[in-house]
């Protein structure tokens, strides 16, 4: 498992190899592993194993932003251990969960769910949950506790595979997208930009199709967000299927009154302040190496950093060589690219020039 934690795989592969590795050791009978973004710990996406389909990706989101269960993936982060189960939570009788009871019982037959956290060098990179049905018996504390020590390794991997692979092509002007939701879930207003922007995460046709899972998770906990659960408006970061960034975040519309209903969704370009800390985060460095790159971003030579950060400047560039095989680059002109350009230098080479917010402006 270490060895496949570090060997560069994007999130969906080595999710899928994992749980085989995993599997050898600890039976259960189905799978999720949902990467999320370590900044809000909303969970962006989900890799299924055992059967699992999509069609009840909205009950789902339902049950796990919208509900008043108390035992959700992010309160999991909490549990001794980062990990616990449906029968841990309600002291053998999972009927007393409603989420259980009401979702996972008469849609799968599960008679038991355990989730995990997965965190490395503290910060959250997703979760996992496994399901056993009536043939075997629920997941024993030794189980938990063996699936709390092989978390870091899921986490690395998932740390590691929001990096892999380069950009393939780029939109230009596209610009900001907007959509509206109401309170059953039906798209009741879209921007002009808005089946670019969805279509890029994988999305279908607005209106016609599912909106995308992430999605659906942003809008799940703006609604709680409304009804006083938490007190942070939801947003992300999402890799596009091209392999460039967006920022997305959801917020409930309030009424005269004070009610709400309707959620809307703002769709944008992340700019490289949302996306370098989490690219560089995702490299794995050391807090010292990441303060040796954020001074290599700004253009600073190895004896100003030595000078900033009180070191050497043999042991800059002992971190410099460290930083450079975490990033698979060999200078820092390519780490610089690697790190701020992955999805910016397309645009410079076709013309385009940043606005002063930040924003690039549609090519000529």
């Amino acid at each position: 498992m270490e060895s496949l934690s570090t060997s560069g795989l994007d999130v969906h592969t080595f999710s899928t190899a994992a749980v085989e590795v995993l599997r050898q050791a600890l039976p259960f009978t189905a799978a999720c592993l949902a990467p999320a973004d370590p900044a809000t710990e909303l969970v962006t996406g989900t890799v299924k194993w055992g059967g699992l389909g999509n069609e009840q990706d909205d009950e789902w989101a339902f049950w796990e932003y919208e509900s008043d269960d108390q035992w959700n993936f992010q309160s999991t982060v909490d549990r001794p251990g980062g990990v616990s189960s449906t029968h841990t939570e309600t002291n053998g009788h999972p009927e007393e969960s409603a989420r259980h009871r009401e979702f996972f019982k008469p849609n799968y037959d599960f008679d038991d769910e355990m989730r995990v956290a997965l965190r490395v060098d503290g910060a959250t990179w997703g979760f996992c949950a496994f399901f056993r049905d009536g043939r075997t018996s629920a997941f024993t504390p030794a189980e938990m506790s063996f699936v709390s020590s092989v978390a870091p390794l899921f986490a690395r991997g998932f740390r590691a595979g929001l990096v892999v692979g380069a950009v393939t092509s780029v939109e230009v002007g596209v610009g900001p997208a907007v959509i509206v939701v109401d309170g059953v879930d039906n798209v009741v207003q879209a921007s002009v930009g808005a089946p670019a922007r969805i279509a890029e995460l994988g999305g279908g046709p607005v209106g016609e199709a599912r909106l995308p899972f992430a999605l659906r998770t942003l809008i799940g906990s703006a609604r709680a967000f409304a009804l006083g659960r938490h007190d942070r408006l939801p947003r992300m970061r999402l890799r596009t299927r091209a392999g460039g960034w967006l920022i997305a975040h959801a917020s409930p519309l309030m009424s005269p009154d004070g009610t709400s209903t309707n959620i809307v969704v703002t769709i944008e370009e992340a700019r490289p302040p949302d996306v370098i800390p989490l690219v560089v985060a995702a490299y794995g460095l050391t807090p010292r190496e990441q303060a040796v790159v954020q001074l290599v971003l700004q253009g600073v030579s190895t004896s100003q950093i030595a000078a900033a950060l009180h070191l050497s400047a043999y042991t800059v560039q002992d971190h410099l060589k460290s930083i450079f095989e975490k990033a698979g680059v060999r200078s820092r002109r390519q780490l610089t690219a690697q790190v701020f350009f992955d999805q910016y230098a397309p645009r410079l080479a076709e013309g385009a020039s940043a606005t002063p917010s930040g924003w690039f402006a549609p090519t000529p």
